[in-house]
């Protein structure tokens, strides 16, 4: 999942993407509420943790402008403040859920989880395609009793092929989904981590081979038992 951190504190900002990559989220961080709202409404995100007490603009007036702009992202509140009037204040300006400092990062986690439920988003632990299986928490590509490991961006190029069953996934996709659209990655890169993948597909000896589509972009194939 894609998470949006706002958080004034840059190294509980830190910690928080920390423990959430410990689940294989992807964070952004802003530091203020006014940037913060812009990334939120500028961008697609899964979730977002919003602390009540920022410079510019306070979570509070976060949230209800999200909520007015009609953005349904989840909001889950975090603050230090732990009077009940903070909370309805919180929850009436359309937050989800409300955690106050100093938090467990293991409640964090199942709080992160259940408001993904609600919303209907399923985190799913493996894929299978072909003869391969995909493990999304431990990042391998497994056959059989083989196995090799995937770095993140390997995982997500051959998440999204995966995805796309036999239907061509575009370069551009790639690169928007993976890199990120305000990245400076180019066509080359996308290039680079197809040869990973192949390479690791041919070790474990896989049926499964990426084609290249001239000038538009890649699929996934399934040859002969060889």
């Amino acid at each position: 999942m894609k998470i949006l951190i706002v958080e004034d504190e840059r190294r509980l900002a830190e910690a928080l993407a920390a423990i959430l990559k410990k689940d294989h989220h992807e964070t952004d961080l802003t530091y203020n509420g006014e940037e913060g709202l812009y990334y939120a409404i500028e961008e697609d995100y899964d979730l977002i943790i919003l602390d009540v007490m920022l410079p510019k603009m306070d979570g509070f007036a976060v949230a209800k402008a999200l909520r007015e702009q009609k953005k349904e992202t989840p909001i889950l509140m975090l603050t230090a403040k732990g009077e009940i009037p903070d909370k309805i204040n919180g929850l009436d300006s359309g937050a989800d859920d409300y955690m106050t400092k100093p938090f467990d990062a293991n409640e964090l986690r199942a709080r992160v989880r259940a408001l993904t439920r609600r919303q209907g988003v399923v985190i799913m632990d493996t894929l299978t395609y072909g003869d391969v299986v995909l493990n999304l928490s431990t990042n391998q590509l497994i056959k059989d009793t083989k196995n090799v490991n995937l770095g993140f961006k390997e995982r997500e190029v051959l998440r999204l092929l995966i995805a796309s069953g036999e239907m061509i996934t575009p370069k551009e996709t790639l690169l928007s989904k993976v890199w990120g659209d305000a990245s400076e990655a180019v066509d080359n890169n996308v290039e680079a981590y197809i040869s990973f993948l192949r390479k690791k597909l041919k070790y474990l000896k896989s049926t499964l081979e990426i084609e290249t589509i001239r000038k538009i972009g890649y699929k996934l194939v399934k040859k002969e038992d060889k």
